[in-house]
């Protein structure tokens, strides 16, 4: 288990908020679906295939990074640090001097997501989804501060127990220091920041450990004379704002523990959808019919709630040990009719009948809302708008374009390690 640090503060009753960051996530997922890669070098590619080396390093995980490995890395750098150790059987090279490589599989990595989103949904009153890696959650209703470490280690517990992968989580009374929090003890960690300890926490903090401030800003900020936390916190707001814009009036508000943002999903979700695994695989036609039709009626009602028609019915099965399958339909036109939609999936999923099958998914997609219609606080969404306020992610990790909050063309690369598949396609 990680460790926690615990930073005493005040009895002041403020928001709460938790930064949630699955560990090296590529890899981790990697590492789920291949539990004999636990504990060894593991690089994912994008535009990698099984022995070639072509491609960049999306993400390496960390004992891969102590060869020297990083993200955006050429494949061909990478394997010069760090060969494979099929390469490398029968020869002079040490075998525990090599690693894994393996392509990035979109389609696992948003299985294994879903499972970590409907966790985070079920113990939030809110939830932010930044990426398909890390979420802010608004826990101010399901803890206090007496006992929200213990609340941050069920979560954490629950994410390596249920989903397999392990998360790092930082709790604090801003969204900045959450973020900040979760970074600051990976991985596997869990940081408590309590009121009135914020500016105290990230005072001794190298300048780019600020949430905002990538490795661009952070050179130009030291060039300053800025070289922590706790010297941006004294700067000169003016002297901020003029050479860095609103990003230098923003950093420096977060540096002296100022951040009054509340925890609100971005946009309107793109999807709506429902996933239930078995509690052990199931070749049983009825029993997995019943299940999409169970699905398909759960979907119907969240859209029909909500005023949303839709276009696209799509289905997904999990067969072990972790194969993912998805199908699609586009129908004519916009529906809201729960019967077709539950014929469109059995339709989609005909083909799997039959077969071993852990996990079921029903989504609908190409939405049409209602004049008016807001989207519901516990909706996931896939949204690619733009925010420089999200700038880095602590895992290293930017996630796949349809989950990414795009950070802007300078604060691309990432504390852990992980590139943005974004930047490759």
């Amino acid at each position: 288990m990680g460790r926690t640090v615990r930073l005493p503060g005040t009895e002041t009753r403020d928001r709460i908020v938790a930064h949630v960051d699955v560990d090296c996530f590529y890899a981790a997922c990697e590492r789920l679906r291949e539990p004999a890669l636990r504990g060894e070098p593991v690089v994912v590619g994008m535009g990698y295939e099984p022995g070639t080396d072509h491609g960049a390093v999306a993400t390496a995980s960390y004992e891969a990074r102590r060869f020297g490995v990083e993200s955006a890395m050429a494949i061909t750098q990478a394997l010069e640090l760090l060969p494979r150790k099929i390469d490398v059987a029968g020869t002079d090279h040490p075998v525990s001097e090599a690693g894994f490589y393996r392509p990035v599989d979109m389609s696992f990595y948003e299985s294994v997501a879903g499972d970590t989103r409907e966790l985070l949904h079920g113990r939030a009153e809110t939830v932010r989804e930044v990426s398909i890696d890390e979420a802010y959650l608004d826990v101010t209703g399901r803890t206090d501060w007496e006992t929200v470490e213990a609340f941050g280690g069920e979560l954490r517990a629950a994410i390596e127990g249920e989903v397999g992968v392990t998360a790092s989580v930082g709790v604090a009374p801003t969204m900045s220091a959450a973020k900040v929090a979760s970074d600051h003890d990976k991985p596997d960690g869990l940081v408590v920041v309590e009121p009135g300890e914020v500016a105290e926490f990230l005072a001794p903090l190298d300048v780019e450990a600020v949430h905002g401030v990538g490795p661009v800003t952070a050179r130009a900020l030291r060039e300053l004379g800025i070289e922590t936390a706790g010297d941006l916190a004294e700067a000169d707001p003016a002297v901020l704002g003029s050479e860095f814009g609103e990003r230098g009036r923003r950093v420096h508000r977060f540096a002296r523990g100022a951040d009054d943002r509340a925890v609100e999903p971005r946009g309107r979700p793109k999807s709506l959808s429902r996933e239930s695994a078995f509690t052990e695989a199931t070749d049983s036609p009825d029993r997995q019919r019943e299940r999409l039709r169970t699905l398909a009626a759960a979907v119907a009602e969240r859209a029909r709630s909500r005023g949303v028609s839709y276009r696209t019915v799509g289905i997904k099965t999990v067969e072990p040990p972790f194969d993912v399958n998805t199908r699609a339909r586009s129908l004519p036109g916009p529906v809201a009719d729960g019967d077709l939609l539950a014929e469109v999936a059995l339709e989609l999923f005909a083909e799997f009948a039959g077969d071993p099958v852990r996990k079921l998914g029903v989504r609908v997609s190409n939405l049409s809302f209602a004049d008016g219609e807001q989207p519901s606080l516990t909706e996931w969404t896939n949204t690619t708008t733009a925010s420089d306020e999200e700038s880095d992610t602590p895992d290293g990790q930017h996630s796949l374009a349809e989950y990414n909050e795009d950070p802007g063309d300078e604060e691309r690369n990432t504390p852990d390690g992980q590139r943005s598949l974004t930047g490759y396609d």
